[in-house]
């Protein structure tokens, strides 16, 4: 679960050119503004991500204007993700240690968009406990990460502003799932819409296995189609093998596809050696779309072999700060 708010260390504050009174501090691989003496490099201090929804109290009243959220904003020149607060705001029972997780200490919520009537559909259950969800992490929290892994082969495709799909074909029965639901089967459903005009069921059912698929859906009443698209079109960025409990290679991922002539995500980079610095990292994600001319929403990084270890499956995200600053 993403620690929407956590304790943590100020690694670094540095002036901003032309302010006086704020400085820019570095947390984890974030970078936000403070005011000028609030903190010292070394600090702990309460950490809360960009989407935290904050509750209605006195101490957080000055988001009011912000309905609550924060979000990514740009002060004198400078990109800001996030807020620190003194661990002060934090009751007094509580045990300071870095990297504790304080979302519910604090009834800090996450911000997530409405979701239009024609993909939320109608809930045959809850999402299939035998298939992972689509949420990727953000390059920030994942330095421990980048450094184990820095060298190694990766690939790196564009992320998509839309709504996640999963369809899934196990045990004879065909599956559709928003990103927390499985839905039934309706008319108007643009999930199953698409499923029924790319004859999904059809395709998993030739695999003579038992398989997931996982796209994004982007076009019309979608996020506010950013891409201009008529319709609504499907792009594909997971295969998962549900007997074999594994995410498809690269090479396996590209052939799946192009056999069932289903599209996938535009692929940025397919030879990249991992940089370990999530600035450089952050710059690669910064961009125009493949689809339209637009700003990107970032870029998905995966190994070309899958990677499972203790930390679970290395796959990960950089948002476009442009992106964020745009359409936040």
């Amino acid at each position: 679960m993403r620690k929407l708010a956590s304790i943590q260390r100020i690694s670094k504050l540095e002036p901003i050119e032309g302010a006086d009174s704020i400085v820019k501090a570095t947390v984890l691989g974030w970078q936000l503004v403070v005011k000028k003496g609030e903190f010292k490099e070394g600090d702990l201090c309460v950490y809360c991500e960009i989407d935290s929804i904050l509750p209605e109290k006195p101490e957080f009243e000055f988001l009011k204007p912000r309905k609550m959220r924060i979000r990514t904003i740009k002060l004198r020149g400078q990109i800001s993700q996030g807020i620190c607060f003194p661990l002060s705001i934090l009751p007094e029972d509580v045990k300071i240690e870095e990297g504790k997780d304080v979302t519910e200490i604090l009834g800090i919520t996450k911000y997530e968009p409405p979701i239009p009537a024609n993909l939320e559909g109608v809930a045959k259950g809850k999402f299939p406990s035998f298939i992972p969800k689509t949420d990727e992490t953000r390059v920030q929290v994942l330095q421990d990460v980048l450094d184990k892994y820095k060298g190694e082969t990766f690939f790196y495709t564009e992320k998509l502003d839309g709504s996640s799909a999963t369809y899934y074909y196990n045990d004879g029965e065909f599956g559709v799932c928003s990103r927390n639901l499985e839905l039934l089967e309706t008319e108007e459903n643009t999930l199953w819409k698409l499923a029924r005009e790319h004859n999904i069921e059809e395709k998993l059912k030739s695999q003579n296995k038992n398989i997931a698929i996982q796209g994004e859906i982007i076009g019309e009443s979608v996020q506010g189609n950013k891409y201009k698209l008529r319709g609504q079109h499907i792009y594909f960025f997971n295969v998962y093998d549900i007997d074999e409990h594994r995410f498809l290679d690269l090479d396996e991922f590209e052939n799946f596809f192009s056999n069932l002539e289903l599209k996938t995500v535009p692929m940025l980079e397919r030879n990249y050696k991992l940089s370990n610095n999530i600035e450089e990292l952050v710059e690669l994600a910064t961009g125009k779309s493949v689809l339209a001319d637009v700003q990107r929403e970032g870029i998905v990084l995966r190994p070309v072999k899958e990677i499972v270890d203790n930390t679970g499956r290395i796959s990960f995200k950089a948002i476009n700060p442009k992106f964020l600053l745009k359409y936040e």
